[in-house]
C-alpha cells in the first residue's frame, strides 16, 4: 500500500545508471520479493552495479532472463535457512541482502481479524528478522561481513488509517534495525530504506485512474510518486563502501513526505494538481 505507481508508468526493469562509487562487482545480492514491483527495481540496480543477485518468492518472475530465482516462502525458518545455504553453495559466500518482501491490503481496523494480523506482522516484521539472522551467521564469518537493509515504509513513522497491523509491523522493523546494528557490528551493517508513495505496477489498484493517482502524487512535496530507482539507489549507497561508517540508520525516501495540511487551512498551500514526470534513470 506504500508502492504504487504514478500515471507516466516508469520503466519497472531497474535501469538505474550505477557509477563507480557504488559498483558491486563481485559481491553476491539477496533480495527478498525481487520478482515484481520495488523488488524488481532493486535487483535489476543490483544486477547493473555488477552483483550476482539471488531473488526469492513464492512464485517465479514471469520474464526470463533475470536474476537467479528461488521459491521461498519467507515467513518459513527451515526454508529460509534452506535458501541462504543454498546461496553460499552455489556461490561461497552472501555479501548483502536486501528484506524487501511485504505489504498488506487495507483493511478495517475495527474488524480486522486475530489470523489476519498475525499474518500481516509474520510477512512484514518476522520474517526479515528470519532473514536477517540466517544471513547473519554467513556474513560474521566473512572476512569483509556484509550488509543486511529492510525496507521499511513511511506506515511506520505516522498514523496509517487501514493499515494498523502493516503500520506496526514497520515501524518494529525500523526498531529492529537499529537493535540489530548494535548487536551485528562491526562485521554486519544494518539499515532501513524508509520508503514513501513509490511507483509500481499495482498503483491503479490502489488509488484508481489516472487522475487519482496525479492527485495523489501531488501531495508529495517532490511533486511526483517515487520509482523503483530511487529506492534502489538508496539500496546501493547502504550497502556500498560509500556508507563504510553507516548502520542503524533510517534513511527516508519519500519525496518530502507530505505536504502539510494545516499550509491549505491558511490559503498558503497551492499545489499543482498534475505531478511532473519523474526524472530519467540518469537523472
Amino acid at each position: 500500500m506504500d508502492n504504487p505507481s504514478d500515471p507516466a508508468a516508469p520503466d519497472l526493469s531497474g535501469s538505474l545508471s550505477v557509477p563507480g562509487p557504488l559498483d558491486h562487482g563481485g559481491r553476491v545480492v539477496l533480495v527478498t520479493g525481487g520478482t515484481r514491483g520495488v523488488g524488481r527495481g532493486i535487483a535489476g540496480a543490483y544486477r547493473a552495479a555488477g552483483a550476482e543477485v539471488v531473488v526469492c518468492g513464492r512464485t517465479p518472475p514471469e520474464e526470463e532472463g533475470g536474476p537467479l530465482f528461488v521459491a521461498c516462502d519467507v515467513r518459513d525458518p527451515e526454508a529460509v535457512g534452506a535458501l541462504v545455504d543454498g546461496i553460499v553453495d552455489r556461490f561461497g559466500r552472501l555479501d548483502v541482502v536486501v528484506n524487501n518482501a511485504g505489504g498488506a491490503p487495507s483493511v478495517d481496523s475495527a474488524t480486522a481479524s486475530p489470523r489476519f494480523n498475525e499474518k500481516v506482522v509474520a510477512l512484514n516484521l518476522l520474517a526479515p528478522f528470519t532473514v536477517a539472522q540466517a544471513a547473519n551467521r554467513v556474513m560474521q564469518a566473512q572476512e569483509a561481513g556484509g550488509s543486511i537493509v529492510n525496507i521499511a515504509s513511511v506506515s511506520a513513522t505516522r498514523p496509517s488509517p487501514g493499515a494498523a497491523a502493516y503500520a506496526a509491523a514497520k515501524a518494529g522493523l525500523v526498531n529492529l534495525t537499529r537493535t540489530l546494528a548494535v548487536e551485528w557490528a562491526p562485521r554486519v551493517r544494518v539499515n532501513a530504506v524508509v520508503a514513501g508513495l513509490i511507483a509500481t505496477e499495482q498503483v491503479h489498484e490502489v488509488y484508481g485512474d489516472a487522475a487519482a493517482v496525479a492527485r495523489v502524487a501531488a501531495t508529495v512535496p517532490m511533486r511526483r510518486l517515487g520509482t523503483p530507482d530511487d529506492v534502489a539507489g538508496a539500496c546501493l549507497y547502504l550497502s556500498s563502501l560509500l556508507a563504510g561508517y553507516v548502520t542503524g540508520a533510517a534513511l527516508e525516501v519519500h519525496g518530502g513526505d507530505e505536504w502539510p495540511s494545516y499550509l491549505e487551512a491558511l490559503g498558503a498551500g497551492a499545489r499543482p494538481v498534475t505531478p511532473p514526470a519523474p526524472p530519467s534513470a540518469s537523472g
